[in-house]
C-alpha cells in the first residue's frame, strides 16, 4: 500500500534529482534535495487538511488530484506563480519576467521579495478563514475541550469569522503594512497593497468555499432522497442525476483544494529564496516536495488515518491558524522557515499523541 501510493513521488524524486544534476551539476542535486525537505516539512499540515476534504471525493477525483492537480501545483505555483508575481509587481510582460529570472537572478529575487507583502496578505487571509470557520463550528469530537466549547458558542454569531478576519487584516495593514520589509532591509508603506491583497484572499475563500459547500450540500440532499426512494420502491432512483451532481461537487472541492494548496505553498516559495534564486532548481525541489504531500494526502485517506486519530484534523487547523498569523507578521519581520515548520510539526505531533492516548483509553475501557 505504501509503495503503491508513493510510487509516483519516488519516480518524480529520481527524475527531479537527475534533472538537477544535468542542469547544474552535483551542487544542484543537494539544493533540490534541501528544497524538497523544506516543502515537505512546511506542508505536512496541508496533507492532513487535504485528506479531510479528499475523503469525500471518489477514486476518480482522487486520481485527478494526484495527476492534474500535481501539474497545477508544480508548474502553476512553483514555477509560473513566482514569475507572474514579478511580472505584475514590476509591470513586466511574462516573457520579460522569465528572461529576468534566467539572466539576472539577483534582480528577480529582489522583485519577488518586494512583492511578499501582497503574497503574505492574500495567503494569510485565506488560511485564517479556514481556521476560524473550523474552530467556530460546534463539533462532536473536541481536542482542547475548554477552548473549543467556548469558541463554538461564539460561532453562533453570524459572520463572526469574517468580522474577525477583517479586523486582523486592518490591524496588519496599518501595523505591518506601513513598514513592510523590503529587499536590502529597507522599509516601504505597503498598507494599501496589503489591504487589497487581504480582501482578495478573503473573497477567494468565500467564493470557492461557498461554491464547493453549495454543491456538496446538493449532493447530500440528492443522496438522501434516493435512499428514501430506494427503500420505498426497492430500486435505485434516477441514475443520471447523482453522477452529474457528484461531478459538480467534486469539481468545486477540487478547485478549493488547489486554492488551499496555493495558499500553503506561499511560505515554501518565499522560503526557497533563502536557499536559491534559480527558478529551475526551485521548481524541481518544491515540485518533488509537493508530490510527496499529495501522495501523503491520498495515503491518509485510504488508510483511514483521520478516522483512527481523530485529533489530527484539529492539530492541522491550529497549525493553519498559526501559519496565517506568521504570514501576516512576515509582512514586516523576517521569520526563519525552521520556526514556521516546527510550529506545524509540534501542533500536529501533539494532536497525534492525544489521539493515541484517547484510543488507548477507549481500549482499556472496553
Amino acid at each position: 500500500m505504501l509503495v503503491k501510493t508513493f510510487r509516483w513521488a519516488f519516480a518524480v524524486t529520481a527524475l527531479g534529482l537527475a534533472a538537477g544534476v544535468l542542469y547544474d551539476g552535483w551542487t544542484a542535486l543537494g539544493i533540490v534535495a534541501i528544497l524538497s525537505v523544506l516543502e515537505i516539512s512546511l506542508s505536512f499540515d496541508n496533507a492532513v487538511i487535504n485528506a479531510g476534504i479528499l475523503k469525500k471525493m471518489n477514486a476518480f477525483w482522487q486520481k485527478i488530484f494526484l495527476t492534474v492537480g500535481i501539474v497545477i501545483a508544480v508548474f502553476g505555483m512553483r514555477l509560473v506563480f513566482p514569475v507572474v508575481i514579478v511580472a505584475v509587481s514590476a509591470r513586466l510582460s511574462p516573457w520579460s519576467a522569465v528572461h529576468l529570472a534566467l539572466t539576472d537572478k539577483d534582480r528577480y529575487q529582489e522583485l519577488v521579495t518586494d512583492a511578499h507583502p501582497s503574497i503574505a496578505a492574500f495567503g494569510g487571509m485565506f488560511l485564517m478563514m479556514i481556521f476560524l470557520d473550523f474552530v467556530f463550528e460546534d463539533r462532536e469530537i473536541k481536542w482542547l475541550g475548554w477552548l473549543e466549547r467556548a469558541l463554538a458558542r461564539l460561532g453562533r454569531i453570524d459572520m463572526l469569522s469574517v468580522c474577525i478576519a477583517l479586523i486582523v487584516l486592518l490591524v496588519s495593514a496599518t501595523t505591518f503594512g506601513a513598514h513592510a520589509h523590503q529587499h536590502g532591509g529597507t522599509h516601504a508603506d505597503k498598507a494599501q497593497t496589503v489591504l487589497l491583497a487581504g480582501v482578495a484572499g478573503l473573497i477567494t475563500y468565500m467564493v470557492v468555499g461557498g461554491l464547493s459547500g453549495f454543491f456538496e450540500q446538493r449532493l447530500e440532499d440528492e443522496e438522501e432522497r434516493e435512499q428514501e426512494a430506494a427503500q420505498k420502491a426497492e430500486r435505485a432512483g434516477r441514475p443520471g442525476s447523482p453522477v452529474k451532481l457528484a461531478g459538480k461537487a467534486a469539481f468545486f472541492m477540487f478547485l478549493y483544494l488547489e486554492v488551499l494548496d496555493a495558499s500553503f505553498s506561499f511560505d515554501g516559495v518565499i522560503g526557497a529564496f533563502a536557499i536559491t534564486n534559480d527558478i529551475v532548481l526551485m521548481a524541481l525541489g518544491l515540485g518533488i516536495g509537493a508530490m510527496y504531500v499529495r501522495s501523503l494526502t491520498v495515503y491518509l485517506v485510504r488508510q483511514g488515518t483521520l478516522d483512527d486519530y481523530v485529533y489530527l484534523e484539529h492539530g492541522a487547523h491550529y497549525a493553519i491558524g498559526a501559519l496565517s498569523l506568521i504570514l501576516l507578521v512576515t509582512i514586516q519581520y523576517e521569520i526563519n522557515e525552521i520556526v514556521t515548520g516546527l510550529v506545524g510539526v509540534v501542533l500536529i505531533g501533539a494532536s497525534f499523541w492525544s489521539s493515541v492516548r484517547r484510543n488507548r483509553a477507549l481500549r482499556d475501557a472496553s
